[in-house]
């Protein structure tokens, strides 16, 4: 091989094991097994597995930027489309390269957060809020909560990627579709101003308003206790009465 050669299977090497294992199981020696080399040819490419796992997470994050700033580049789209393109490109990254999006989402020893996967997820955050901030204005609804809508958006896309890279039960159009059919109905029915109408202070305020005091209650309780007892009294001595008789 030359050494181009012998780099990039030491790069298809890693990324199996990075996937499979995690960063922390894997180790130089077992690199080197697999890809049939001596622990020096690993140490002369990368230096370590943490050069290794560096260029390997490089890639896979270029990789998927490009994919994801692709998806959300053309704004002059009805918006329903930048999300289901935007849907579309991560689980199509995640069906090409399955490896690589194990290696983002798994186990990370980098100090550095700007290069994590995390970081990506962040910047994608970024971009969808800056769309929302547009479609919240033409809507006339208030932006404070566009942050954190954009976040939910990511995160929920994010989230069952992941779930659906270990049960491929339906395919990838069709989990799209789910995607967007939450997401979409969400946001085109989204309240100006919502609030919990059963768990918030304010809805437990009001509930409390209309429930009667706990003395109030028992004595309404022993009332009807008293009543039936009556009944029954009289019940009983209309009966005593008619058998006398």
């Amino acid at each position: 091989m030359t050494s181009f050669q012998r780099r990039e299977q030491l790069i298809e090497v890693g990324r199996s094991l990075f996937a499979a294992k995690g960063f922390e199981a894997v180790s130089v020696e077992e690199i080197a097994a697999n890809a049939k080399v001596s622990k020096p040819i690993v140490y002369e490419h990368f230096g370590g597995k943490e050069g290794l796992y560096a260029v390997i997470v490089d890639r896979e994050m270029r990789a998927l930027t490009d994919t994801l700033s692709s998806s959300l580049a053309d704004q002059n789209v009805h918006p329903r489309q930048i999300v289901e393109r935007a849907a579309l490109a991560l689980l199509t990254y995640i069906e090409e390269r399955p490896e690589g999006f194990q290696v983002l989402v798994r186990d990370s020893p980098s100090t550095d957060p700007a290069g994590s996967f995390y970081s990506l997820l962040g910047d994608v955050s970024v971009r969808v809020e800056d769309l929302l901030t547009e479609a919240f204005k033409r809507q006339k609804l208030p932006s404070r909560g566009v942050p954190y809508y954009a976040q939910m958006l990511v995160g929920m896309t994010v989230f069952t990627g992941q779930y659906w890279a270990d049960r491929r039960k339906v395919g990838k159009e069709q989990l799209a579709a789910y995607i967007v059919n939450l997401a979409w109905h969400g946001l085109s029915r989204l309240e100006p101003k919502p609030e919990l109408r059963f768990e918030g202070e304010r809805a437990q305020r009001e509930a409390a308003k209309h429930a009667k005091p706990s003395g109030e209650q028992d004595s309404e309780r022993d009332a009807k206790q008293d009543t039936g007892q009556a009944d029954d009294e009289r019940h009983a001595d209309a009966t005593s009465s008619t058998v006398h008789v």
